[in-house]
């Protein structure tokens, strides 16, 4: 079944791309070029089944050391809020 409503702003859904970012300790790993389903107004991203299926798959070899990454330049700050 393709979605065809978002379930946060019930934007419509178009078939297109975009990059998967998870955090693992220390480490951030991009997987670029995924196929889903994003909103055209929030930019939220549905996957099939069978995508997130092959997330899963990579991201156990990343956990596993067995892919060969490109380091990737990031930035990381704090969010402060005063009391």
């Amino acid at each position: 079944m393709k979605p065809t409503k978002c379930s946060f702003c019930e934007g419509n859904l178009q078939r297109g791309k975009t990059e998967f970012v998870a955090r693992v300790e220390d480490e951030v790993i991009v997987i670029k070029e995924v196929p889903a389903y994003v909103c055209e107004q929030c930019g939220e991203s549905y996957y099939t089944p069978e995508i997130s299926r092959k997330l899963d798959e990579l991201m156990r070899e990343f956990h596993r050391g067995k892919l060969l990454v490109r380091p990737l330049a990031a930035g990381e700050i704090e969010l402060k809020l005063e009391a």
